[in-house]
């Protein structure tokens, strides 16, 4: 009853530019696919192939572009959910399954990209460590717990999410019109505390503390400190330009429902919460990005298969 209620006041409160807003989806999406999707093959190719033998850092990465490939892999189905007009064509299975690899991602991408921070932490504060943190072990115990975390974290979104008819349009609910208000606002709060508002303190204080060390280091190379600002700002981007808004206006758009609000702030709410969408999507090229940032192994292999295949070419 509630969905119906909220869903039918949502659709008298929308107006042509919340729409428009939305129809922008098909396009970012696009984009993003086609950029990001053969970005990440070719990443996971180098680290298989040329980066041996791995590090901690080389598997938490190579596990992070496997991460985003599948969450990659899903958004044709956006796209044309999009382009169709908010019509789902794909059944309640695909509803389900795109709904949940997209915060299967989301939160997966958050805490290897905290990993990674804190290995980078350790690296550079306390460097006689080095060799003990850079074990695959670690790597690879550290990448299992990610991954249950975010299968755990993710899992309600099948009990929560599901497609719903609405004026001859089969509609692909998100967590924001979920059925069961109650569940999905204490969900919505746990998941935003634990799985990114703590990721997102760990990270900053991380290369705060990195970024002062090296500034303050009498005996640091130049050229290194360069390296530790691009990377701490580049992650830095990445969780407060892509993920910080879309958990800002998933949960205002969930609290809406409980609050009488005028039609005008409704749909300011929701067009910004639809914008907010597409950032949380652009962590797959801030972490493309990223792995150029790394280090000059990454760099080196991806010329290496460039000259390998321009010599192809000449021949």
């Amino acid at each position: 009853m509630v969905l119906v209620t909220d869903f039918n006041t949502f659709t008298n409160c929308t107006d042509e530019e919340s729409l428009q807003i939305k129809s922008y989806l098909s396009v970012v999406y696009s984009i993003i696919f086609l950029v990001c999707f053969p970005g990440n093959i070719i990443v996971i190719f180098i680290y298989i192939f040329k980066m041996r033998p791995f590090k901690s850092s080389t598997i938490i990465m190579l596990n992070l572009a496997v991460s985003d490939l599948l969450y990659l892999a899903t958004l044709p189905f956006l796209i044309h959910y999009s382009a169709n007009g908010d019509n789902w064509i794909f059944g309640v299975f695909m509803c389900k399954f795109i709904r949940f690899n997209f915060y299967l991602n989301l939160y997966s991408s958050i805490l290897f990209l905290t990993c990674f921070s804190i290995f980078r932490y350790i690296v550079v504060i306390y460097p006689l460590n080095y060799f003990f943190v850079q074990k695959r072990r670690w790597a690879v115990v550290t990448c299992t717990v990610v991954w249950v975390s975010s299968l755990v974290a993710a899992s309600p979104m099948n009990f929560l999410i599901t497609s719903k008819e609405n004026q001859n349009k089969s509609i692909c609910m998100d967590l924001t019109t979920s059925e069961d208000l109650d569940t999905t606002r204490w969900y919505n709060w746990l998941l935003t505390a634990i799985a990114f508002l703590v990721p997102l303190l760990i990270v900053t204080l991380c290369y705060t503390v990195i970024i002062c060390t090296l500034t303050t280091g009498p005996h640091t190379h130049t050229l290194y400190k360069q390296k530790a600002r691009r990377l701490a700002i580049l992650l830095l981007v990445v969780f407060y330009f892509c993920f910080l808004p879309f958990h800002v206006f998933r949960g205002t758009q969930i609290e809406l429902r409980l609050q009488p609000v005028s039609c005008f702030t409704e749909n300011q709410i929701y067009a910004f919460f639809i914008v907010s969408m597409p950032l949380a999507a652009l962590n797959t090229l801030g972490n493309l990005l990223l792995y150029v940032v790394i280090g000059d192994n990454f760099q080196q292999a991806i010329l290496s298969v460039l000259k390998l295949k321009t010599n192809k070419i000449m021949k």
